[in-house]
């Protein structure tokens, strides 16, 4: 495969793992510098060492999305040393579990914080050198953005948010060169099944999500980067995540009354398994 990306100027948060962490050295691979954008420094140090072992060019910019200081500094830091920017991924999130009678308002607010307002600060700190570069935005969303589920509320409506957010300034930003790409995954190998809803991480936490729907990352971020090469306006990445999205949108009614069949009685359930892991309470 071709350097597609050769010399293209990268900035990715929620870099140090998942999703983040492939669509990182999948650029890289491809002749993007790329800078890498999260709180974890650590972990951010893995994701250089695997790009420096590629040949690929990289550099560390720790960052926390719910900080715009953070956020400018760390993206001023990327451009000083690239020169500018040319694409900028606003990755960064977490989920928000449970039922929406467990959850409150500060719940709410804790996840827009981090998936929603942490995205828009994104764009707000990249948007003047995107500008300059006529270059690209791509904002990744999920695809319960697209349909709702139950036992997530909060982070559904997060993710609504953001594919909101993208259908509305992909017209906007055209006018200024800039194009917009959303990009939603479905059900993909991470550690965000493992990050409690205060958002901290616990590495032996048991991923709830079946085995047989959990898709590697580096096979979704492939498919993130032929998406983002075309400047595709939207893309649902998995399988499973098109055939979803695709039913839901057309037999919204059908959609509905499977999954009302399938929950049936099982709220308290799903509440229970998506809950925070017993390590974690008081």
């Amino acid at each position: 495969m071709g350097k597609r990306f050769k010399n293209t100027r990268v900035f990715i948060t929620g870099a140090s793992a998942g999703i983040g962490a492939s669509l990182a050295v999948a650029f890289a691979r491809e002749g993007a510098r790329v800078a890498l954008a999260a709180r974890r420094k650590e972990k951010l140090q893995a994701v250089k060492a695997r790009i420096d072992e590629l040949g690929g060019e990289s550099i560390i910019v720790p960052c926390d999305v719910t900080s715009r200081h953070s956020i400018d500094a760390a993206v001023s830091k990327a451009v000083e040393t690239f020169g500018g920017l040319d694409i900028a991924v606003a990755n960064a999130g977490f989920g928000v579990s449970g039922v929406f009678t467990s959850l409150g308002t500060e719940d709410f607010r804790r996840q827009f914080d981090t998936n929603f307002f942490g995205l828009v600060d994104t764009i707000y700190a990249t948007l003047p050198h995107l500008r300059e570069s006529k270059g690209q935005l791509v904002l990744v969303g999920s695809v319960l953005g697209r349909f709702g589920t139950p036992g997530s509320p909060a982070y559904g409506s997060s993710k609504f948010a953001v594919v909101g957010l993208a259908e509305s300034i992909y017209y906007e930003l055209a006018d200024l060169g800039i194009a917009v790409t959303c990009i939603n995954p479905g059900t993909v190998e991470s550690d965000f099944r493992r990050t409690d809803n205060e958002g901290t991480f616990f590495p032996d936490r048991e991923d709830y999500a079946p085995s047989w729907l959990r898709v590697p990352t580096d096979q979704a971020a492939r498919a993130m980067l032929k998406a983002i090469y075309a400047r595709k306006a939207e893309a649902v990445v998995t399988g499973h995540g098109r055939c979803l999205a695709t039913f839901a949108r057309h037999f919204p009614r059908t959609f509905r009354l499977i999954v009302r069949m399938a929950t049936r009685g099982r709220v308290n359930a799903i509440d229970r398994l998506r809950g925070k892991p017993a390590s974690s309470e008081p």
